[in-house]
């Protein structure tokens, strides 16, 4: 049975930071789940909150499904990041999801989970409020911002260490300030953050500078297979096994190729469809015109607006037709 499947009917509602505060307060013992291929965001706003419980003498640990992706080794506590869970985890725990709208994200060796264990921290749109609580505020430019909220309502001191994996989450979910969700909120907050003690050149040179050269090259081969369709406002790619052997790199040298498809001038839409490891998952960019969430969601996947990705249950050529369709529904 999956954790899905062994919850109860969802609900709507969403906790108050009261209900949410209060929850922490009460608990003792607590694990933290990232959603599978982790980012900044997923990873950094569970350990930011981790490490601020654990201050607080609270048993913390940290579920993950996939492991912890190079750029991201350098984030505090990261090397307590496991699949495996300890065998006197307490009955009670509370499972912290953070970054996911569906406990789905998390992958398939979650154990079967009961509601009222569960907390969902996210600011996805279409979240499906799957915890026994829910705080999930749409209008934030990542999870780790929610978590923020969650801090000061706490009373907890902002570390330099919390303050590292929180700018982790704004700068990985706003394309280090580059995409719309950045405005003069999102700004004063990273300033706050840096006035914490958070390491900006570290998370700079980790996640954006410090590429290996496989991945340059996938980079590369992947917009060498780029097309241009629908009048070039939409441009397309992919990476498959084979190109991923002949330059020596895996999924994680991919994370940055569908940007370069969305920044060719006059795209409106970009998608890279990542054919390997047994599946095809696909990732959507957008300028704003084109609301990839909602393509997205029509074959199973979800996201923001903007930004989107799903896992197509099928052969590459089929996934490739079915997405472009989508987009074509959404107003391509």
């Amino acid at each position: 049975m999956t954790p899905t499947e062994a919850a109860p009917e969802r609900s709507a509602a969403n906790s108050s930071l009261d209900d949410v505060v209060a929850e922490l307060r009460a608990r003792e013992a607590f694990v933290f789940v990232s959603h599978v291929k982790p980012d900044g965001d997923t990873l950094g706003a569970g350990l930011a909150l981790g490490l601020a419980l654990r201050a607080m003498g609270k048993r913390v640990n940290y579920f993950q499904q996939d492991p912890v992706p190079r750029n991201l080794r350098f984030l505090p506590d990261a090397e307590r990041v496991a699949r495996a869970l300890p065998a006197d985890l307490p009955a009670d725990a509370l499972w912290v999801f953070c970054d996911m709208s569906d406990s789905s994200r998390a992958g398939e060796f979650l154990p079967a989970l009961e509601r009222r264990n569960m907390l969902d921290i996210d600011h996805h749109l279409a979240n499906s409020r799957f915890g026994g609580l829910n705080y999930i505020l749409e209008d934030e430019c990542s999870t780790g911002t929610v978590v923020l909220r969650i801090l000061r309502a706490l009373g907890a001191r902002v570390t330099p260490e919390i303050a590292t994996c929180l700018l982790t989450t704004i700068m990985t979910d706003t394309g280090a300030f580059m995409h719309s969700n950045t405005n003069a909120q999102v700004l004063r907050l990273a300033a706050e953050m840096i006035d914490a003690g958070a390491d900006k050149e570290l998370i700079t040179t980790e996640i954006f500078s410090n590429k290996r050269f496989a991945a340059i090259k996938i980079v590369g081969a992947s917009l060498e297979r780029a097309k241009l369709e629908d009048g070039g406002r939409y441009c397309w790619s992919l990476v498959d096994d084979a190109m991923l052997a002949a330059a020596g790199a895996d999924g994680e040298d991919t994370e940055e190729i569908v940007q370069h498809l969305r920044a060719v001038e006059g795209v409106d839409v970009a998608a890279l469809f990542k054919a390997y490891d047994g599946e095809v998952r696909v990732s959507l960019r957008s300028n704003g015109r084109v609301n990839v969430q909602s393509a997205a969601g029509r074959l199973g996947g979800g996201g923001h607006f903007r930004a989107s990705g799903l896992t197509y249950r099928g052969p590459l050529a089929e996934a490739i037709e079915a997405v472009h369709a989508a987009l074509l529904a959404e107003g391509l």
